[in-house]
């Protein structure tokens, strides 16, 4: 019978039995041919369950979809750490002063095996597979990653999962480079200037 046909005989039969269509018959087929029921759903009944023949309202269930009773959510904060912008020139005045040498002499310390996340301002790459995090204090913090990473793969910075203590940590945390390669840190020392 077509769909038209099933809502449109309500209207068409006067009486309520003369509406009801007949359920199909039920093939029985037995058990071990095709396996038996899964546990706790029982005998599946064609029928509704008023037993007196299928209604309009039946019909309708029928195409009724059914509750789902599992919801799953995932938040996932990716922060990026974008590579240092470079300074403007110095001014004219000071290209007039003489030469004096003025490359600065670095000294690595410790400084724990943590630092916030929050605190990077910018990162630089170095030679081989080390890092220069600028952090907002204006301190320099040098970060090796590990031996078959390239720190000239984060020249346009890195991406990090954000963790729920706000930390990045040594032998924890992944660094991800735009161009794809995923590198873990294995060290971070604070750089110092030896002239302070």
């Amino acid at each position: 019978m077509s769909f038209a046909a099933v809502l449109l005989a309500p209207f068409l039969l006067p009486s309520p039995d003369a509406g009801a269509i007949a359920p199909p018959r039920r093939h029985e087929v037995p058990a071990a041919s095709v396996g038996e029921n899964p546990p706790g759903r029982g005998d599946v009944s064609l029928a509704p369950a008023g037993g007196a023949g299928w209604t309009f309202r039946d019909v309708a269930e029928s195409f009724r979809v059914r509750a789902q009773n599992q919801v799953r959510i995932e938040q996932h904060l990716t922060i990026r750490v974008a590579p240092r912008s470079r300074s403007a020139p110095p001014p004219r005045f000071v290209l007039d002063l003489p030469e004096r040498n003025a490359e600065p002499r670095f000294v690595e310390r410790s400084m724990g095996r943590c630092m916030a996340v929050s605190n990077i301002s910018g990162v630089q790459p170095d030679s081989g597979n080390r890092l220069i995090l600028f952090l907002r204090d204006r301190r320099m913090v040098s970060a090796v990653l590990e031996r078959a990473c390239r720190a000239r793969d984060f020249y346009s910075g890195f991406y990090i999962e954000r963790t729920s203590d706000g930390q990045l940590c040594v032998d924890r945390d992944m660094l991800l480079s735009r161009s794809g390669a995923h590198c873990k840190l294995t060290r971070i020392r604070q750089l110092v200037d030896m002239d302070d």
